[in-house]
């Protein structure tokens, strides 16, 4: 009895703080129901979805052809400038909201489940961000992504394995070149112990060139054996 109570509170409790603060969907903005979370049902229906993860040799794989041995590699969404889905990764990214970032993770593992994906992964690694910068941003949004994952897979995740030891410049303006220059060697494989012949997924949430995720992988291919998958939340487009 005491239980149900708590849940009638609870309830109404959020009932009425969605009246002063409703919970509203980070693409269009409408307010969302009860249920849904961070997108709504409609947004979440139009979403951009690649479904590269049901494609051989797809486009996202096909980029670090003659870089990197990956077992396979996909993205969830498109990311396209001008489109309200860009909303999801500038939110998450640079407005504070790191939940959006294990909802999305939760969508995407939920989806990409039944084709097999995940299949013998034995650990993921969310790409790190330097000490500096998670400070300023108060967090990584990729750990964010990489919880939601997690939490529908079980697949457990490591938030140290790997390091990123330079903090390097922002790659927003650089040409393709200027990125893979200005990643390479910035992370540090802090201890191999244990990943010796495992299957590590990498998870970030955008990619571009994939010279951060590359960089990224080498500094785990140090471990002997390793194999890599690559899983990120979005693609440019």
């Amino acid at each position: 009895m005491k239980a149900g109570w708590i849940s009638v509170a609870r309830e109404w409790l959020e009932a009425c703080l969605s009246l002063f603060s409703p919970r509203c969907c980070v693409v269009c903005g409408q307010p969302l129901a009860k249920g849904e979370e961070e997108i709504c049902m409609v947004c979440n229906m139009h979403l951009p979805r690649t479904n590269y993860h049901l494609q051989k040799d797809n486009p996202v794989e096909q980029l670090f052809w003659g870089k990197l041995p990956l077992v396979r590699a996909t993205s969830y969404f498109f990311y396209r400038k001008g489109s309200d889905y860009r909303f999801i990764l500038h939110r998450l990214k640079y407005g504070g909201r790191k939940e959006i970032g294990k909802t999305m993770g939760e969508y995407m593992a939920a989806e990409l489940m039944p084709s097999g994906f995940f299949e013998d992964v034995d650990l993921i690694v969310p790409v790190p961000l330097h000490k500096k910068r998670q400070s300023a941003r108060g967090y990584n949004q990729s750990e964010w992504i990489a919880r939601g994952i997690t939490a529908v897979t079980g697949i457990p995740t490591d938030y140290e394995v790997v390091v990123r030891r330079k903090n390097s410049e922002t790659q927003t303006r650089k040409s393709v070149f200027e990125r893979w220059e200005n990643v390479e060697g910035i992370f540090e494989l802090s201890a191999s112990s244990g990943l010796q012949g495992k299957h590590v997924l990498v998870v970030d949430d955008v990619l571009t060139t994939g010279s951060t995720i590359a960089s990224c992988c080498s500094a785990l291919m140090r471990a002997e054996g390793v194999r890599i998958s690559v899983l990120t939340l979005a693609v440019a487009e």
